[in-house]
């Protein structure tokens, strides 16, 4: 089974979740507030490579 959670930085009031899974073949991303309709999936280099820009500051979230 696979297991989401729900990443630490996710906005408290619920606007804005993230979850986040190991998947087997890479690291899923989703909307929490829309689970059914499907999620990217990324190899664990380009997930880390994303993670690291998104701490950076580098992408307009």
């Amino acid at each position: 089974m696979i297991e989401w959670r729900k990443a630490s930085r996710s906005n408290a009031s619920g606007n804005e979740c993230v979850e986040v899974a190991a998947l087997p073949q890479g690291r899923g991303i989703r909307d929490s507030k829309a689970p059914d309709t499907g999620h990217l999936t990324l190899s664990p280099a380009r997930f880390a490579q994303l993670v690291t820009r998104v701490k950076r500051g580098d992408l307009d979230l």
